[in-house]
This record gives structure tokens, sequence and C-alpha cells, in this order.
């Protein structure tokens, strides 16, 4: 049996639904095997960076390894960015990539780099396929690897000459990745820290939702009565009315949730990753002991002062803390502070909006978030590109359910969002999708409205536009005072909507954002949303927060 028939039985044996990519010259001997699956999709796109995008939401979303797929050369390149994204955001992520023979791999050749090499920083795992009959152990291995703990990607590269071989049919048993929970002495330890603390704060992180552990958590921190926190790629673990919610952390400026930690005496780290928010960030000045509660050992930090380190599965160490701990605490921090993060972060509709005059036109990003979170559903998911707007809707968007808000923050990637939209809709094809973006980073990767427009998905593109690079301006100006090198300007996105086939509004006034957003999200199509926006607001909010300090 040819080498990549056998694979794709390996891949359709790991439970893969779906392949992003674009073919080419060295990896059409896997598109020819891929046309006689019948269990595998391949999902052509229009760039592969938008391939590895797709298949990096697809992971997030449900746990399993998405696969991506390009040629040698320019299109591994291509790849790269996402695989570097999935890889610090925790995404698992299987990409494959074609490669020259091996016979021209020893000298100068066209397209030829090392390809393998390159991605070895990006990735967990990085190989060549030398031998074909190790394809059924490299395919195994590479999806073992990039969904255990800490997921992320894996790449593997198969050369032209081994693709086209042939070789006998091996399929290895796919087996259920291993759980562990620390040591009873380990949790009495922390359960005891947790007991003599007298203002003991929860920081809950990404890897409470990786482990669907949310329950779990809400469980626990109110058995225990505490505060808790989240990271931007945790929010939803506790819902937005929830009276120990104190919201998001993760702003690089002071946050009024920050008052809250700072008062604090003990930290419960609980699947906290530095590559989300970094400690000097939140725990410099008097650093407070830690409580780490992860899959993998704590990171060595200065200001992460790790006084009990429970390493293992976390949903079954929250439920024996839940379980075993002796009496509440029951604390909240002072100064009436989660009524104001509510008001300044749940009820910013109650903020009164500028009076509207014949000739406003441009829209806070706040209200944008504010009106969308009162019209979609609960299981609505949001992805977020990266620029200013990512700032507001890690803040003030609070979703009800864990896992519906995607945020590139570890790579930070822009570009993410309307490819990942794509993938969030293979991954739970039942859920409405609202991807938003800047219109920097909506041009990045725009024409893969053509690819969801050819597979008949349905979701709603919010173009948040000002004609510059909104989150430079805001740093240069906040730095310097002055702002450079950020403007550019926007075709007709409306028309270039209706280019692609798709429907296209644009916010004209204030007064007009309810119905079109209502009207687009309610819209069984892909449909696009420009809204002119006052950036003017980010540069207020950074002199807001930087000047908030808190009570001591």
């Amino acid at each position: 049996m040819k080498t990549t028939d056998v694979m794709v039985k390996c891949l359709e044996n790991e439970g893969v639904k779906y392949i992003f990519g674009i073919p080419g010259e060295e990896n059409i001997d896997l598109i020819h095997s891929l046309s006689f699956s019948d269990k595998i999709q391949f999902v052509a796109v229009r760039h592969e960076q938008g391939a590895a995008f797709m298949a990096d939401v697809y992971g997030r979303l449900t746990g399993k390894a998405g696969v991506c797929l390009a040629t040698l050369g320019p299109g591994a390149t291509n790849l790269i960015t996402g695989i570097g994204d999935a890889n610090l955001d925790r995404a698992p992520l299987v990409a494959i990539t074609g490669q020259a023979g091996l016979e021209r791999m020893h000298k100068e050749s066209h397209q030829y780099i090392d390809v393998v090499a390159m991605f070895t920083p990006v990735t967990k795992w990085s190989i060549q396929v030398k031998r074909p009959e190790t394809i059924p152990e490299i395919v195994r291995k590479a999806f073992k690897l990039a969904e255990m703990e800490k997921p992320g990607a894996v790449h593997i590269e198969l050369p032209e000459d081994i693709a086209a071989d042939d070789i006998e049919d091996t399929i290895l048993p796919t087996t259920a990745l291993p759980k562990s929970v620390p040591t009873v002495d380990n949790m009495e330890k922390a359960i005891e820290l947790i007991q003599q603390s007298k203002k003991p704060f929860i920081i809950a992180g990404n890897g409470v939702i990786r482990q669907e552990a949310a329950v779990s958590l809400q469980k626990f921190a109110e058995s225990i009565n505490v505060p808790v926190a989240h990271t931007f790629m945790a929010k939803g673990v506790l819902p937005p009315d929830h009276p120990l919610n104190m919201y998001t952390v993760g702003l690089q400026m002071k946050d009024f949730v920050l008052c809250g930690i700072h008062e604090a005496d003990l930290i419960i780290a609980v699947g906290y990753d530095f590559i989300e928010y970094l400690p000097m960030y939140w725990n410099e000045t008097d650093p407070k002991q830690i409580v780490h509660i992860d899959t993998q050992a704590a990171e060595v930090d200065l200001h992460y002062p790790v006084a009990s380190e429970l390493v293992g599965d976390i949903r079954s160490t929250l439920e024996y803390l839940t379980q075993n701990h002796k009496g509440t605490k029951g604390w909240m921090p002072g100064d009436e502070l989660h009524q104001k993060l509510k008001e300044e972060l749940a009820g910013i509709n109650k903020e009164p909006e500028p009076r509207i005059t014949s000739d406003t036109t441009k829209i806070k990003i706040k209200t944008v978030l504010n009106q969308l979170q009162k019209i979609v559903k609960d299981n609505t998911i949001v992805i977020s590109d990266v620029g200013a707007h990512k700032m507001w809707i890690a803040r003030n968007y609070q979703p009800k359910l864990p896992n519906r808000v995607i945020i590139s923050n570890g790579f930070a990637s822009m570009g993410i969002a309307l490819p990942g939209a794509i993938g969030a809709k293979f991954a739970c094809p039942d859920d409405p999708v609202v991807c938003i973006m800047g219109d920097g980073g909506f041009l990045m990767n725009g024409a893969e409205i053509e690819t969801a427009k050819r597979l008949g998905l349905a979701f709603t593109i919010i173009v948040l536009s000002d004609s510059k690079y909104g989150l430079i301006d805001w740093k240069l100006k906040n730095r310097f005072n002055e702002s450079f090198g950020i403007d550019f300007q926007n075709p007709d996105l409306i028309r270039l909507a209706e280019s692609f086939g798709i429907a296209g509004m644009r916010v004209n006034h204030p007064s007009e954002l309810e119905s079109i957003l209502t009207k687009a999200v309610n819209m069984n199509e892909v449909v696009l949303v420009e809204i002119p926006i006052d950036n003017k607001e980010n540069l207020k909010l950074s002199k807001h927060l930087g000047k908030h300090i808190c009570r001591q």
C-alpha cells in the first residue's frame, strides 16, 4: 500500500475529521490519498496561515488536534505563524508539510530549506519521515504529544519520494492519555496553607478550561468563599453575575482587580500559565505565596514564590480540596471593589453615552461589546483578533460559559479571527460564531471569506474600522505623546464583502448599532458588519488605569 494511503488510515484512526490546507506538488500523493477517504474532509483554503489558524481554533474548542497541510518552502513557511500561535496558546495541532525528495537534500535545490529545523522552536516536536514504515509510529506519537498537557503544535515533514513508496498497512491503537493526581501529603499541605491564610485569592488560568474543570473550580471557590479572577483565556469559568467573580486580569497596567490581589495574603493559581500574564505584573511588590495547581510543575520566577505545588489532573485536585478543606474563609476585597468592578466591567451600559448628534459617526468599542453581549446567545463563540479591541474584549466582554471567547494571547497574532471563525464552525457547527477584528487584521486573512462562503458556513464578521493600527497608535501616544507610521487606507469594505457574495452592512450612526448587530447575528450566512470606532478611548483608559492606586 502506498505510504500516503497508510498515513490517511493513521489519521482516520486518530479521529481526524478535517484537514485545512493548500495542495502542492510535493504533497500531491497525500492529497490524492485523501480523495478516497470517507472520514476526512480536506478543506482547501486561500492561504496557509489561515489553515494553521483554523486548525489552532479547532483544537482549542475540541481538545483534539486540528490538522493543517502545506507543501514545501513557502507553503511551509506560511504555516509558521499559526503554528507558533497554537503552541504558545496551548492548542493541540498537527502540521504536515511536503518536502523535496531525500536525493536532493544534501545540496542547494529549488525551494528546499530545512523546515524541520525552522519549526523546532515553535513546536513540541518537529520530525522528518526518513523511512516510510515509520509512518504509523510517527503519526501516533505526533497526536499523543500534541494533545497531552500542555498541548501544543507538532510538525511532520513528508518528503515526496517517501510519500510515493509502498509499505505494509499498519495501524497503531490509540490509547487514552494517562492522568495523575498530587500526593495526599501535598494536598494536605495546601489545605493547611489555605486554612492558615486570612485572605486567599484564586487566579484561574487557561488550564482550567483545557481540563474541563470550570464546575470544579466554582465549587471549590464557593466552598471556601473567596474571590476569583480570570486570565484572558479563562474567561467564563465563573459566570459574570457570580458574587465571587472578580473578572479579568491580564492588562500590563494597573487595573482595579489588582487591588484585590494586593490585599490577599495567599494566591491559589489554578491552571495559570506564565504566557498569559507574567507574575511580575501582579505580584511584584510584597510577593504573595503561591499554591500552584496545574498539570505541570511551576516555572521558576522570582515573583512566583511557590509554597505548595499540586501537579496533576486539575479537576481531581480541586475536588479533593473541596471535600477535605477545614472550614470556610469568607472574605472579599475591601472598598466595595467587587461592586466597582461589576459596574466598570459588567455594567458598562450604566455609563452614559455621549449625546447623539447628527454628525456623530464613531462608536466606542465598549459600546459595541455591550450591545453584542445583550443580543447574542449564551453559547455564542466570540473570536478576538489582535489589536486595541483585544484589550477591550479581554477586559470587558464577559461570557456566561467557559471557552466561549477565543483570544490569541500567548503569541498575540493578528489575522487569527476570520480563519479562526471557520475553525470554530467546524468544531462547534451548532453554535453561533462572531469574529471581531480591526481593519488592520481583517485584510491580513480577509481572503478566507471565499473559503467560508464556498463551504456554506454561517458566522458574523465585525470589522472595527479606524484606518490605523490602533494599538500601536495608543502605545506610541501613551509613551511618547505622539504617533508615527500607523495610518493606512481601506477599500470599500461593504463592496468588498459583496464581491465575495456575502452580505455587508455599515453602521453609519450609533442609533443603527443595535438593529444592525441584531440582524447580522441572526442571519444564517456569512455577514460582514463594518463599524467606525472611536479610538480615543484607548488612551483615556490607559491614563485612567495608570493613575489608579489601590488603597493600602
